[in-house]
């Protein structure tokens, strides 16, 4: 039977097991309900994939793009510890 998933849903009810769920009580802040902490665990596991999936694309596009590689090259030489040079007033 295929899974179903339902958006716009205001909440939804997770089992844990009792293991699972004696394992996150040892770790959640005692301040922090049981769901927040579920949650910020889950945005931070989401927010962790897509930045993966980000760099993936980025270094996809390196390697295609030279353009884009000589101005990354130009960044990483940089001397950025260096104090910027005065501008030029203009007459």
């Amino acid at each position: 039977m295929p899974e179903c998933y339902f958006f716009g849903m205001s909440a939804t009810t997770v089992k844990l097991e009792h293991g699972m769920l004696r394992e996150i009580s040892r770790v959640k802040p005692p301040e922090q309900s049981l769901s927040a902490f579920v949650r910020g665990v889950l945005e931070r596991d989401l927010r962790r994939r897509k930045m993966r999936e980000a760099a993936h694309a980025y270094q996809t596009l390196l390697a295609e793009n030279e353009n884009e590689r000589s101005e990354v090259a130009a960044w990483e030489t940089a001397n950025l510890t260096a104090p910027p040079k005065p501008k030029r007033k203009s007459k």
